[in-house]
């Protein structure tokens, strides 16, 4: 290769460095850029985090790339890369797997890739990541020279380097350098707050933006959106961040002990007391107390943890000696609690109190092709957990994916494509190198919602409202759904509650509420 085709390729990316771009589209310049100097079917620009590789930018690949976590220890070509300073061209014949076959997006029928090459990125003389390059025409890189990508991995490196630093200095500014650095975690590598849509950008402001306060936050969306992530990302981005952070599921608990586990008791407090014991506020300090499903908290128990927000000061169950704790709160719910406080279940001083920095989650149905890097990252952990070299989305049940609704959001998201993994490694005796997963083996429209020719069987929602309005036609659906289920397992309340999807102490405090107990 001449020195002029190298030239041109690489100084628009020397002009790009004095240039305040954001990381995506710079990285997106450096892919665009090898792919015209070294001509590939797709390339990849990764940083090592720890024993995984998180792809930061994908030129070529499958949309779901970009959402998986490759562990190093289980990609043999990964290994090598990154054991060897220079460059490494594997021969088109190799036996080693390879992390992108099947990934790669190509109208041809192959699969797997063949040729494959690659080097480290050195930053501080530390590895950095990687850039790898790939082709699925066995030897077409056997005539590029290796020079040529060593150079080109050299600007790389100065690539991030300046990315890196730019955001030091923008850190610097708000004088938030630690607080930041736990936040470009939770963005997407230890936490998997995986995402690139604006809603999930938005909700990463908004942590970045509360997480360095003390403020109490109440984060609220559906069922599975990952409200237990954003509390840990949180706590994360604080001045707690090195200190404990202690959760409490407050549906799991039956009333008579939630008291205990959030305030401690001494011996003899109750029948079962044997010793004393701190509860999760006295454990949770100087850090972060997570209380989660925290709309189920009984009213009682209401009012004394108003006390301990208000003044600091808890007594242990049986104890009238005063602990003093210094703990900053985060709950969680995927009830509308201002209306709760309407209807009387919830004490309107404590919801105020807990609301100071409301925080929403979106919906996965909200946040368009997420849904693809998230399938990504559950792609890779169930095909490390299966055993198999690569497991991939057809274009059509990528199609499928997107045009769902989700009504479980990322839990069901999980959840399907571990289900749906299984079911496509039945359709093979002998177990595949490639594994994909169609929109058949998804079978989303059994989740869909009956229509109306084919209405579902069980309790129906009336045609015209009662006189209590919404949430009164709710209440009485809800005494339908229980009683008929109820009936149906012959009045237990363990398998009722397993077949609604709830905890059996939540099913317990909602027929109560319900008048059904």
């Amino acid at each position: 290769m001449t020195a002029k085709p190298l030239l041109t390729a690489l100084l628009p990316l020397v002009s790009d460095l004095s240039r305040d771009l954001p990381d995506r589209e710079r990285y997106r310049r450096l892919l665009q850029a090898m792919r015209s100097l070294l001509p590939c079917d797709a390339a990849a620009l990764l940083r090592l985090d720890g024993e995984w590789l998180v792809p930061l930018a994908v030129d070529g690949l499958a949309p779901d790339t970009l959402g998986r976590r490759f562990k190093v220890s289980e990609h043999p070509r990964f290994q090598i890369l990154l054991s060897n300073p220079q460059p490494t061209r594997f021969a088109s014949d190799s036996e080693l797997p390879d992390p992108y076959d099947g990934l790669v997006n190509t109208p041809q029928a192959t699969l797997e890739v063949h040729d494959c090459m690659g080097c480290p990125l050195m930053v501080e003389e530390r590895p950095w990541g990687l850039l790898t390059l790939d082709a699925l025409t066995p030897g077409q890189f056997q005539s590029l020279e290796l020079d040529a990508l060593q150079a080109f991995a050299s600007l790389a490196a100065a690539t991030v380097t300046v990315a890196e630093r730019i955001e030091h200095l923008a850190l610097r500014a708000e004088d938030e350098r630690h607080r930041a650095e736990v936040y470009r975690q939770a963005s997407g590598l230890d936490r998997q707050l995986i995402g690139q849509s604006p809603a999930h950008k938005r909700l990463l402001e908004e942590i970045r933006l509360v997480g360095s306060s003390d403020l109490t936050v109440l984060i609220t969306g559906e069922t599975g959106v990952g409200k237990e992530l954003v509390a840990m990302a949180l706590h994360q981005a604080s001045n707690r961040a090195d200190k404990p952070l202690v959760s409490l599921n407050c549906a799991a608990l039956p009333d008579t002990l939630v008291e205990s586990e959030l305030f401690g008791h001494v011996r003899g407090a109750f029948t079962g007391a044997h010793g004393e014991r701190r509860g999760k506020f006295e454990l949770a300090n100087g850090g972060t107390l997570f209380l989660d499903e925290v709309g189920e908290l009984p009213l009682t128990v209401q009012a004394k943890l108003l006390r301990v927000l208000q003044s600091g000061q808890l007594q242990r169950l049986g104890s009238d000696r005063e602990h003093r704790v210094d703990v900053r709160l985060i709950a969680a719910t995927n009830r509308d609690l201002s209306a709760e406080v309407r209807a009387g279940n919830y004490r309107a001083d404590f919801y105020h109190r807990l609301s100071v920095y409301p925080l929403h989650v979106p919906p996965l149905r909200e946040r368009g092709r997420d849904v693809l890097l998230l399938a990504g990252f559950f792609l890779e952990q169930n095909r490390s957990r299966l055993g198999l070299n690569s497991l991939r989305l057809s274009s059509e049940a990528q199609t499928a994916l997107l045009t769902y609704d989700w009504p479980g959001n990322v839990r069901e998201l999980e959840h399907l494509i571990g289900r749906s993994a299984l079911k496509a490694m039945g359709r093979h005796p002998q177990r595949p190198r490639i594994l994909t997963l169609e929109a058949s083996d998804l079978d989303l429209q059994l989740a869909q919602a009956p229509s109306p020719a084919a209405p579902a069987s069980g309790p129906q929602v009336p045609e015209r409202l009662p006189p209590g309005g919404l949430r009164e036609a709710l209440d009485d659906y809800q005494r339908q759904l229980i009683a008929a289920c109820l009936q149906k397992h012959q009045h237990s309340w363990s398998a009722a509650a397993r077949e609604l999807g709830l905890d059996r102490a939540n099913l317990s405090r909602l027929a109560r509420r319900l008048g059904l107990r």
